[in-house]
């Protein structure tokens, strides 16, 4: 019957679709590292530079209180001869204004700007870019660590070519003594940065990291700056660099340690916002398709919509599964397990190997990363169904966000304290 199709594609889509990405990310990731990757120096020991233009690191904070003076006192010891930092206090109701203040006055190189109320990140992050005299803008986020060295790799991107527009950072889970933060150190390895990899390699970056990316302040101009109407300001600002032409690229050598959520409930909030965030940016940009000079943005577009439609896929599936339970439905809707059969074990097997090449890969940077291999066998499990949970969330609450409204900030889980590994 129709219906009893229509399951069976429902049933091969979602078992199909991660599978088939799975290995399109795998052999991407392949080639950027053997093409690009492979010979370069390691990342402490950046490339001599033609010249080392001067560079503004923007530091947009809100209650940072407890990690202003570590992420500003790493700034203050980069290896690169001609740079200020610009911190930003964006209203915040702690005490980070006393504390950058306090900063600013000991230290020339440091800036601080006081917003007299909560703006959110992307006016923020506009409002240094304006007070900043430098052509080439570093923004991290106000509890990150940079490497000494990551200026130099991202600047030399835009050295060498003009339509650079943007560079976006490798980040560094450093808090993972708690299960949620070991499945993050792998699940930036094996799946943002094996994706970023290939998506370098296929043509355009979905997005780069809101904790660390490189500006060319021109191309900021020219589209706008940060969108303050955006939940997600470096997903935007990522497509309006792409289809206005602007190149971004990915640099794996520009390391940046940062904090990440180590409760479920933080997790699922900043997870809601990506995902919301991502069909914001599918909905503002649906006319994409109209003009054949942004063709190359037609792929990622495609692959966002088909992941969104993935993730209500798989709710469907346990809607039948459960509903079996209780309802006599059709034999042909009926599911009588979720369990994986045969296919399951393929999907296990091929997320297995995308975990190992990741953390091979990324062990030029962390030589001790594949230790977190064996965290890795629960990531399916739960970050699979968070992901098809948070975009089922976050599809509807873009649809009806006010357009208007601006985008403010709210404080995130940024783990426990003790549990943070020094870079």
């Amino acid at each position: 019957m129709w219906y009893q199709d229509i399951l069976d594609w429902l049933l091969g889509f979602a078992f199909y679709y991660p599978l088939f990405m799975a290995y399109l990310w795998m052999a991407g990731a392949l080639y950027f590292y053997f093409s690009k990757e492979q010979n370069e120096p390691l990342y402490n020991a950046p490339p001599v530079l033609p010249e080392y233009p001067h560079v503004s690191v923007l530091v947009p904070c809100f209650n940072e209180g407890d990690n202003a003076y570590e992420t500003i006192g790493a700034l203050l010891q980069l290896n690169y001869p001609h740079y200020d930092i610009i911190a930003i206090n964006d209203g915040s109701s702690d005490n980070t204004a006393d504390i950058i203040n306090d900063i600013a006055s000991k230290h020339a190189k440091v800036k601080a700007v006081q917003l007299a109320s909560n703006q959110g990140k992307a006016m923020a992050l506009t409002m240094g870019a304006m007070l900043s005299s430098s052509e080439y803008l570093v923004c991290i986020d106000g509890d990150a660590v940079l490497d000494p060295n990551c200026i130099t790799w991202m600047v030399r991107h835009f050295i060498s070519s003009s339509r650079v527009g943007a560079v976006t950072g490798n980040p560094r889970i450093r808090n993972r003594s708690t299960m949620l933060g070991k499945l993050q150190v792998g699940e930036f390895s094996s799946v943002i940065g094996l994706i970023k990899r290939a998506q370098r390699v296929y043509g355009r970056v979905f997005t780069v990291s809101g904790v660390v990316a490189a500006f060319r302040k021109s191309a900021l101009h020219e589209v706008g700056y940060w969108s303050t109407n955006m939940v997600t300001e470096d997903i935007d600002i990522s497509w309006k660099m792409q289809t206005n032409y602007y190149d971004v690229r990915y640099e794996p050598n520009a390391l940046c340690w940062i904090l990440m959520p180590e409760t479920l409930k933080g997790l699922w909030k900043q997870r809601v916002r990506w995902a919301q965030g991502g069909a914001e940016v599918l909905l503002k940009f649906k006319n994409i398709f109209l003009n054949v000079k942004k063709r190359r943005m037609w792929p990622v577009y495609a692959e966002l919509v088909v992941s969104i439609i993935w993730a209500y896929v798989m709710c469907a599936i346990f809607l039948l599964w459960g509903l079996g339970k209780f309802v006599d439905l059709p034999s042909s809707l009926y599911i009588k397990t979720i369990i994986p059969e045969w296919n399951g074990v393929l999907l296990a097997m091929t997320c297995l190997l995308q975990f190992a090449l990741s953390l091979f890969i990324d062990s030029r940077y962390e030589p001790k990363i594949r230790r977190y291999y064996y965290w890795m066998i629960w990531y399916p499990m739960l970050f699979w169904l968070l992901s098809a949970a948070t975009t089922i969330v976050g599809l509807p609450a873009a649809l009806i966000k006010d357009r208007n409204k601006r985008a403010t900030w709210t404080s995130p889980d940024r783990g426990i304290h003790q549990n943070r590994t020094n870079p």
